[in-house]
């Protein structure tokens, strides 16, 4: 069984709330269950990192956790978050700039890596 997971984030960004929360459950559930996690922020799901942006907005009705809550329970039970270097200078986001549960900095080839090796599995939201 492979005890690695590596999650490509792409769709899942603050225009499209409704599918920002389902990724940080299931890293949340991969990593409660001892499996190593790393979470891959590229394109527009950066903006998840920018202070306050995923605080403010939910994946279904007000009052509903914030996907920053999502975001925080995954790192809880020890999800990486790794940020593409790329994809945030595209936005013009600093990379000190971010919240702190960013653990590295990371793109397409650390992300490509992952793919390939027989001890990983992937998954892109």
């Amino acid at each position: 069984m492979k005890q690695h997971l590596a999650l490509l984030l792409w769709a899942a960004n603050p225009e499209a709330p409704h599918l920002c929360a389902t990724p940080f459950f299931h890293a949340a559930a991969a990593a409660a269950m001892d499996i190593e996690v790393e979470i891959y922020f590229s394109s527009k799901s950066v903006l998840l990192l920018v202070p306050g942006v995923a605080a403010a907005i939910t994946a279904g009705q007000p009052g509903d956790p914030s996907i920053y809550a999502h975001m925080q329970q995954a790192v809880k039970f020890g999800a990486r978050f790794i940020a593409c270097s790329d994809a945030l200078a595209a936005h013009r986001v600093a990379r000190d700039s971010l919240i702190p549960e960013v653990a590295a900095f990371g793109g397409a080839a650390a992300f490509v890596g992952r793919a390939l090796s027989p001890e990983w599995a992937t998954l892109t939201f």
